[in-house]
């Protein structure tokens, strides 16, 4: 069994270390007419019945780790932004969502069959920005588009009782995520402006902080979480001042994950963040490219 909060209609079940990664925090949202499911993490594998029996599932976004429970759910309905819908629906739209290189798709699969009970959902719909979720007596759910860490990524907001669900907008320590094909440095970027506005008096992460009841604390957090993309870009430009670097070079000094931290994904990961920071710092003309090699201006 899980450790729960309770806010009204809204219970959080609490994943490992406060749903630190591989593991998250479930979100059940109970109204008389409907009872809803936010994500499916590891730990809805470990809650019985009360995640069990809900009649909907709303996914803030399609990831493995994010999906992990949706085999124990069969019978309950699944809803996606438009976006994401493809990710959640089978294995070839999870492939080209994520959009890493053919090679590294078989140990991928492998890995989030046996660690995360990968179940596709063919059967899912799409919501879009602003579709909202009535559950009865006054409980009512809204989707708050907040893309980059995935092209569909959304807040889901219990408006009856000023929580917001903002996904893996999760305020850790690692800082953003935007490491797929289909995910956006510039759009995260956005989001993170956009979601300071959102009419709130609790935060919920995916991972880690979990619960979060006071806005100064929330704005504080935000802001240290959202300095890691500039720190990251500063990171980048202290190699490329050392000298020339190509791509793959850059790749290997590594920008999120630490030298020797190895999963299938991470390389593709390295390169797709590594590009969109090397993309802004050339619009910035903070640095150049020389064929194959990027310096620092």
């Amino acid at each position: 069994m899980s450790d729960v909060l309770q806010f009204g209609p809204v219970s959080i079940h609490l994943g490992t270390k406060s749903g630190k990664y591989p593991d998250g925090n479930q979100v059940i949202v109970k109204g008389p007419d409907l009872r809803v499911a936010f994500d499916t993490p590891l730990v809805a594998n470990r809650i019985g019945d009360d995640f069990d029996t809900v009649d909907l599932v709303i996914l803030g976004h399609a990831h493995e780790d994010h999906m992990a429970g949706l085999h124990r759910v069969p019978r309950a309905r699944v809803q996606a932004h438009e976006a994401d819908l493809a990710a959640v629906q089978s294995w070839e739209g999870l492939k080209a969502h994520y959009g890493y290189p053919e090679d590294v798709m078989p140990p991928m699969r492998e890995m989030i069959d046996r660690d995360f009970f990968y179940h596709p959902r063919p059967d899912a719909t799409a919501y879009r920005d602003g579709s909202t979720w009535d559950l009865g007596g006054g409980v009512r759910i809204r989707a708050r588009h907040l893309p980059g860490h995935t092209s569909g990524h959304c807040a889901l907001v219990v408006e009856s009782e000023g929580l917001a669900f903002i996904g893996d907008i999760d305020l850790t320590g690692f800082g953003p995520y935007y490491g797929d094909r289909t995910s956006s440095l510039a759009a995260f970027r956005r989001s993170l402006r956009e979601v300071a506005e959102l009419d709130a008096r609790i935060w919920v992460t995916s991972h880690h902080r979990a619960v979060i009841t006071e806005r100064e604390q929330f704005l504080t957090d935000l802001a240290k979480f959202a300095a890691k993309v500039d720190e990251r870009s500063e990171k980048l430009l202290s190699y490329l001042r050392e000298k020339p670097h190509t791509l793959a070079e850059l790749v290997q000094r590594r920008l999120l994950y630490p030298p020797g931290f190895s999963l299938p994904y991470v390389e593709s990961a390295e390169e797709n963040s590594i590009r969109m920071h090397l993309d802004e710092l050339l619009a910035q003309r903070l640095a150049s490219r020389h064929g194959e090699e990027f310096a620092a201006a």
